[in-house]
């Protein structure tokens, strides 16, 4: 990520270019959510944000990039997911008092874990002092985590909490739309539809399947269209013949 964040570097975790704000579908559940952290610059009402959602929400998309946009005002940042803290320390919060962001990723995983939550009790009260921009983004609400440490309860319930409301089906179909635009290529409805009712709906899986799709019309000089689809999935068209291709 920036180049003023090295240990982002050292530690093998690198952010997903596509994870910005221009790239993130905003359904009107979530507006008010995005337009706060996207205005937010570190002022005290907004130095500690916490956002909660199921798994897909978007939740991962939103951190990387309020990086990318501390990236873009020249101010040092820091991610890291927590579902893979058994492959760190807890001294990796070491020293992040001196970046202007920090953002932490499913931190539910690390609830009920002592030594952890110490740590990130620690690292509450230095980013406090500090005056670093701290946002946290887990699978539930802070009352629902299972904590060790009653401080750290606390800590988590003293900022702006938002809760991430995962998109329906009319918005996935919009989401999708928006991002072959931004890869310079479009999907009309019915595509979308038939790729959505036939897929796991996560948006991780779905996107991940239209960079398939984009690069299959690439190497095939084809346009994206249903038989373009189920020829990448090798689903059968049998029963099919009443689509309109």
């Amino acid at each position: 990520m920036s180049r003023r964040a090295p240990r982002q570097l050292s530690l093998g975790i690198r952010l997903d270019d596509a994870a910005t704000f221009e790239n993130f579908f905003v359904s009107e559940p979530n507006r008010q959510l995005v337009e706060h952290l996207r205005q937010s610059r570190g002022e005290t009402h907004q130095q500690y944000n916490y956002l909660w959602g199921p798994e897909g929400a978007g939740s991962t998309h939103l951190l990387q990039a309020l990086c990318h946009q501390a990236d873009d005002r020249q101010q040092s940042a820091f991610y890291i997911p927590l579902a893979n803290f058994h492959e760190y320390s807890p001294a990796i919060f070491e020293g992040l008092e001196s970046l202007a962001l920090v953002c932490l990723d499913d931190v539910q995983a690390i609830a009920g874990n002592a030594e952890w939550e110490l740590a990130l009790f620690n690292l509450f009260n230095r980013l406090r002092e500090s005056g670093t921009c701290l946002c946290i983004a887990a699978t539930m609400n802070p009352r629902q985590l299972p904590l060790a440490l009653p401080d750290l309860l606390s800590r988590l319930l003293s900022g702006v909490i938002f809760s991430l409301q995962p998109l329906e089906d009319a918005d996935k179909i919009r989401a999708l739309q928006l991002r072959a635009r931004q890869r310079g290529f479009e999907i009309n409805d019915e595509v979308a539809n038939y790729v959505l009712q036939r897929n796991d709906r996560g948006m991780s899986n779905l996107f991940g399947l239209l960079e398939r799709l984009d690069q299959h019309s690439l190497e095939t000089k084809r346009r994206i269209t249903i038989p373009l689809v189920r020829e990448l999935m090798g689903w059968s068209a049998a029963g099919s013949q009443s689509e309109v291709l």
